[in-house]
């Protein structure tokens, strides 16, 4: 006996029309179609006395191809106007395309290649708005062959002179009125790409950092340890701060406790240091402390507008406090380098610090006075081992070790990134 067929037991609709709908063939006549009749310039023109209904359209940038997230997104928004302009509404839909930016320019670099370096940079200006240009065109009818209707034959392109006009007038409003300032903010810095990089355009990625721990000792100035902490008198005292960035400690200018937590002063290795009690077990572990005695017990606040001296060049580090500082990690002293981190830039600006970057664009460091000669013009990795050496030949290195942590890449050449004001 034959196998019956399971869609002889179903009461399925007869029809002649096809149950593919030749799509490939009926979508472009629908879409020329519409085009030839204007259809959206007739919508446009039936709901001119409607109210207006305002979608912004952030747009793509002219890079590529679109894939997947750029269909989901202009399908969505086509949804929105088509439905706002049969619900009553005169909803105008003007398309544009952001033709600026370092997406472009990353695709131009790798098209062009070692020629790049044999170009002016007003051929190199000159390429980019060609592949911008070329890739509107390509992405405008990708876009008309998914249905959307809009203002096709007039975007908005951030390469317009009006366009470029209009900001250039709204940032004078702005100067005018007072609203600029130049100043500093530590950014992820690509010391490769030579750029900075927003949240978005950061990876992040196993990293080997070298973790240290130094010594920064208290100075006998006219505040003095023994006026805050009367068990310390007559001893010479150092703080221990711990970070996976040895290269930014060129660029220390404080040292930051948290003013509620307790502190205490012990004796170790024959000298006496400070650091937050609730970390003094696994400083010792690190750095190789078999005993220790507690001489003094404080809280952070209590050492706040004292002075230590960076042990490389003796000038001063200030004592503040910030809330910022936990117990998760490191010694609960943390060394604070405006210039080279956002919580550090925080107290160093409400602080009255400066902002001090002794790192230019390339990664290297500068002349600055704060960097020791033969640190100058170093790449800031490259500095690390040279750095973490001079520590412990002035024995200011208390320990070392490497640690393995996620550490944020740069998503286009794919190096690791400083943190630079």
């Amino acid at each position: 006996m034959a196998q019956q067929s399971y869609k002889d037991t179903l009461n399925l609709p007869r029809t002649d029309f096809p149950m593919k709908a030749n799509l490939a063939q009926r979508e472009p006549e629908m879409l020329a179609r519409w085009d030839e009749m204007g259809l959206y310039a007739r919508i446009i023109e039936a709901n001119a006395s409607k109210p207006p209904f305002i979608l912004h359209d952030g747009p793509p940038y002219a890079n590529g191809r679109i894939h997947h997230g750029h269909i989901l997104n202009k399908i969505l928004k086509d949804i929105i106007v088509k439905a706002k302009n049969m619900a009553g509404f005169r909803a105008e839909y003007v398309p544009g395309w952001d033709c600026h930016g370092l997406p472009i320019e990353h695709q131009v670099d790798k098209e062009l290649g070692p020629r790049k370096t044999q170009m002016s940079t007003r051929e190199i200006r000159e390429a980019c708005r060609a592949y911008a240009d070329k890739y509107v065109d390509i992405q405008r009818e990708e876009f008309r062959r998914l249905g959307v209707l809009g203002q096709w034959e007039d975007p908005y392109l951030t390469t317009e002179p009006g366009y470029e006009a209009a900001e250039v007038r709204e940032l004078a409003k702005i100067a005018v009125a007072g609203g600029l300032y130049r100043g500093k903010k530590p950014v992820h810095w690509c010391w490769s790409c030579k750029t900075a990089l927003a949240e978005a355009e950061v990876e992040y990625e196993p990293h080997a950092s070298p973790s240290v721990y130094v010594k920064f000792p208290l100075a006998r100035t006219q505040v003095k340890i023994e006026d805050r902490v009367p068990a310390l008198k007559g001893k010479d005292v150092s703080i221990v701060i711990w970070t996976t960035t040895p290269w930014t400690l060129p660029a220390n200018l404080a040292i930051a406790l948290h003013p509620d937590l307790p502190y205490v002063a012990v004796e170790a290795a024959g000298e006496v240091y400070i650091v937050a009690e609730g970390l003094l077990e696994r400083v010792a572990k690190d750095v190789g402390w078999e005993e220790t005695r507690v001489v003094a017990r404080f809280a952070g606040r209590d050492l706040e507008g004292l002075e230590a001296k960076r042990p490389w060049d003796n000038l001063g580090s200030f004592i503040v406090t910030g809330n910022h500082v936990t117990l998760e990690a490191g010694t609960g002293a943390v060394h604070t380098a405006p210039g080279h981190g956002q919580e550090d830039y925080e107290i160093g600006v409400a602080r009255g610090l400066d902002i001090l970057t002794p790192v230019d664009a390339a990664g290297r460091f500068t002349n600055d006075p704060h960097v020791r000669k033969d640190w100058q013009g170093l790449f800031v990795f490259d500095a690390n081992a040279p750095i973490v050496d001079h520590m412990k030949r002035i024995g200011a290195l208390l320990g070392l070790q490497t640690l393995e942590h996620s550490y944020p890449h740069c998503w286009r050449c794919k190096n690791p990134v400083i943190f630079r004001a």
